[in-house]
């Protein structure tokens, strides 16, 4: 069985590329069967990598070419001290795209990848033809009542105060430290996965070795405190959106509540939503057959 094999046996062929004088990882994995298919980019959540599609990669590779990045400041990307937030990461992708494929492709997201994959969208639709997104971790889809926009700016300035003390390295330090453990790392991964079980020692090692990189801990604090930038939020991004787009959602997710899937779906009535059952946060982790299974037939019968 494939599964036997050790991850790194499974993600296809891993390779450094220079970014803007950052080393970044990617691997890719050649079609076993048509190279007319679009070939797939695949993007990871915060704080896995491309390791995370270990039960993916191989089975989307039958009938596409795949790529998958680690975007900088995870995975064997370098940690370093950056202006972490959407603009960066929608960059560091599109120049990947351009150095390496130069065909539009199916995007396909995790997380924050998925909001990642959303924002290149927009950006440049010219290298999209498609985008998948399992779980999308964004609270503007929500109707909010203007009480809540009013108390947002009201405890904005209490929160960047609370932010700076919190980031302070004597403070922040010895607390990454001690988050990084792989004892904490198996207790987080258990609340993101629907079952247990699927928290493997695998697992564990492919989101904790990232953390004891060379400056992992000030590329967190880095990322904590770069602004977030706006003009990438879902709820005006979704609207916009004209090619096909597939969201899966985890009907156990404790991290982001089902329920944005629906108010997701309601921005774009072109969205096809498809709720995994026995499945939290990371469904192409936890149930990858079915979701191999259906990402494959979406692109065959939607993408074209």
């Amino acid at each position: 069985m494939a599964d036997a094999l050790p991850w790194r046996q499974r993600i296809g062929s891993q390779r450094d590329w220079m970014w803007r004088s950052w080393r970044t990882r990617y691997t890719y994995l050649r079609s076993q069967k048509s190279e007319s298919s679009p070939p797939l980019l695949l993007i990871h959540g915060f704080g896995a990598s491309i390791g995370h599609w270990r039960h993916n990669v191989s089975v989307l590779s039958q009938h596409h070419t795949v790529y998958a990045l680690d975007l900088l400041g995870f995975g064997a990307s370098e940690k370093a001290i950056a202006p972490y937030n959407l603009t960066l990461w929608i960059e560091q992708v599109h120049d990947f795209w351009l150095t390496f494929v130069r065909e539009p492709v199916v995007l396909i997201g995790n997380s924050i990848g998925s909001s990642v994959c959303l924002a290149v969208a927009k950006a440049y639709p010219e290298m999209v033809k498609g985008v998948v997104m399992l779980n999308l971790p964004d609270s503007s889809v929500l109707e909010q009542p203007d009480w809540a926009n009013s108390a947002v700016k009201v405890f904005r300035p209490i929160a960047a105060v609370g932010k700076s003390i919190f980031t302070f390295p004597l403070i922040f330090n010895p607390f990454f430290r001690m988050l990084r453990s792989s004892r904490l790392i198996r207790l987080w991964a258990k609340q993101a996965y629907a079952d247990s079980g699927e928290v493997t020692d695998e697992l564990i090692e492919i989101l904790s070795t990232p953390a004891r990189d060379p400056g992992a801990v000030k590329a967190l604090r880095s990322m904590v405190n770069t602004p977030k930038v706006t003009e990438y939020r879902a709820r005006s991004i979704l609207p916009m959106i004209k090619i096909p787009m597939l969201l899966f959602w985890g009907k156990q997710d404790k991290f982001v509540p089902p329920s944005l899937a629906e108010c997701c779906v309601r921005l774009n009535q072109k969205l096809q939503l498809v709720e995994i059952e026995n499945a939290g946060h990371c469904p192409h982790d936890e149930r990858p057959e079915e979701v191999n299974r259906k990402i494959l037939s979406w692109i065959g019968e939607c993408v074209t």
